[in-house]
């Protein structure tokens, strides 16, 4: 459980906040009484759930590149925050083999500079930097990866983070151990929610081709994937915040947040619950055969984070699927979108 007492006042710099998962994020700290300083590139979809929840007017906001060492070095060391919370990425596979230099500069070099940011921060107690479910060497042997298990990645996005998860290793070795700062890797599984207009992702493109009245086109109808709602991960991250605060000098550098067993479905098997569950939408459906490599079996081991964090998923895959349906539905037809992301938040919190 989120200990709210904890986050009041709490000093929180906040990489890719204007992105979905740091959009979410800022709410929700926000929501818990933080101070909230983002720093991100503006919002690169449009609609952003960034800009339809005014998340600029309810918290402190910059626009800059996580790239940019020098303005991200600036606007930290005036923040001087408690926490670092890095979300900022190029976080697409596929965009990841059509720019590859963009892909690991900014997920590599993006984590060399806002490691050497936060070396100038006097009061920073501890650094969470959120990669990815995707870091692990995947011989997609239907086995859940554990936090120990070998580093990879196949395409340019992978092993990007991959690299920022080496990078991480060495700054907590080399540089922030001996101050104090306890630092941390975080791996999620694939996040679904609200106010998410990303190209290339399923959830996304069904919305997309409701609104358009178009065939929703599918890549991997095979692909497993660990599916959980966004708040799942997010409450992960706070929780190990939380426990980097309260643990004594040893603590665990990295932490898989994936679903339960149950809810590692295939695309195919998604795509067939929504069909059945949401026979209103009146979906339509084409397989085309993917034209990029990606991982067909990907699975999480989160037993580490249930027993030292007491972290489990509240909302299984096929309640977290329709509480994403119920935003977007209800965002359609009008309803306020602050509000609207603010009750799932505290809904989820019951």
């Amino acid at each position: 459980m989120i200990n709210k007492e904890f986050w009041k006042g709490k000093k929180v710099f906040l990489t890719g906040h204007t992105g979905f998962k740091g959009s979410w994020m800022s709410l929700w700290l926000n929501e818990l009484g933080a101070e909230v300083h983002g720093y991100s590139l503006a919002p690169i979809t449009e609609p952003s759930l960034f800009e339809l929840s005014k998340v600029a007017t309810r918290i402190h906001s910059v626009f800059g590149d996580i790239r940019d060492f020098a303005k991200l070095q600036k606007t930290i060391k005036e923040c001087n925050p408690d926490v670092v919370i890095h979300l900022a990425a190029q976080p697409l596979v596929r965009k990841s083999y059509r720019d590859p230099i963009e892909t690991y500069s900014t997920n590599v070099m993006g984590t060399v500079n806002i490691l050497e940011a936060a070396r100038s921060c006097s009061n920073l107690k501890c650094i969470v930097n959120v990669t990815t479910d995707k870091v692990y060497e995947n011989k997609e042997l239907d086995i859940p990866f554990k936090e120990e298990d070998r580093l990879g990645g196949f395409d340019p996005y992978s092993n990007s983070k991959a690299c920022s998860e080496l990078v991480t290793s060495s700054y907590r070795s080399a540089f922030l151990n001996s101050t104090g700062v306890k630092v941390v890797t975080a791996r999620a599984g694939n996040v679904i929610g609200g106010g998410d207009w990303s190209e290339d992702r399923l959830i996304p493109d069904i919305i997309r081709a409701l609104e358009k009245k178009e065939k929703v086109i599918i890549r991997s109808p095979r692909a497993i994937r660990p599916w959980q709602h966004v708040l799942e991960s997010l409450a992960g991250y706070l929780e190990l915040t939380e426990y980097l605060y309260s643990s004594p000098d040893y603590y665990i550098e990295s932490w898989n947040f994936g679903p339960g067993t149950s809810d590692f479905m295939t695309v195919g098997e998604i795509v067939n619950f929504i069909k059945s569950d949401m026979p209103h939408l009146g979906l339509n459906f084409e397989v085309q055969t993917a034209d990029l490599h990606e991982a067909q079996i990907l699975k999480l081991d989160n037993s580490l984070a249930q027993k030292n964090l007491n972290w489990s998923s509240h909302w299984p895959a096929k309640t977290a699927i329709r509480k994403t349906f119920e935003w977007y539905e209800q965002h359609l037809n009008g309803v306020d979108t602050f509000e609207l992301t603010r009750s799932q938040i505290k809904e989820f919190c019951q």
